[in-house]
């Protein structure tokens, strides 16, 4: 469910590849399929988000060559060989992610069996990897916590945003770090020439009071 937020779904695993190769759009497909199909029968269709993190834009070609009778009079062989387009693929390497799934703690069984399902549709291996990260986030999940208690964490849809001290001077008080932080006292610096005036000026009304 891509509608959910960032703090619905914090548990996150994904299916990696682990062979440089390239997987077709309907073995694409084929995954997305049964992974989802598995995930809405045990965990619900509202329970997990589930995302196709390649796309396949590598356009496939072939050259067609005639089978019938007399086709060598006809067909040229290897001249002129550019084919016409057939498919699309995706060329993934080694550690890339193919599918990932966020949903919440207690789905996690399903997650990672769901994705086990879905490997037999590629070919080559791949392996399945539970993430540390807060669902689709890159925060590790102990940071997130802090972070949220902190209030330096800022939902955007699926994903996170951390308040630093960066950005516009003006919208942000003397020795604020962060949009939530608390406002410091005021500290006023002042030049040594103005400091020695100051203190002139005290000493001289100390001394015409004392007289």
């Amino acid at each position: 469910m891509k509608k959910k937020g960032v703090d619905e779904f914090p548990f996150c695993v994904h299916l990696v590849s682990w062979e440089k190769e390239n997987v077709s759009s309907e073995a694409l497909e084929a995954a997305r399929i049964a992974c989802n199909k598995y995930m809405t029968k045990f965990a619900g269709k509202d329970s997990f988000h589930l995302r196709v993190r390649v796309h396949p834009y590598h356009v496939l070609r072939i050259n067609k060559m005639l089978s019938c009778a007399g086709a060598d009079r006809l067909q040229t062989g290897m001249r002129g060989a550019f084919g016409k387009p057939q498919g699309v693929c995706a060329r993934v390497s080694i550690g890339q992610v193919l599918l990932s799934v966020r949903c919440k703690d207690n789905n996690n069984i399903h997650a990672q069996e769901a994705l086990r399902r879905a490997k037999f549709k590629f070919p080559g291996r791949q392996k399945i990897i539970v993430s540390r990260k807060w669902g689709f986030t890159k925060f590790a999940r102990s940071d997130y916590l802090k972070w949220k208690e902190e209030n330096r964490i800022v939902n955007d849809g699926v994903n996170a945003k951390v308040l630093g001290c960066h950005g516009p001077l003006k919208k942000r008080g003397p020795g604020r770090a962060f949009a939530n932080s608390p406002v410091p006292a005021p500290i006023t610096y002042q030049s040594g020439r103005s400091q020695h005036k100051v203190e002139a000026q005290t000493n001289w009304k100390g001394k015409d009071t004392d007289e």
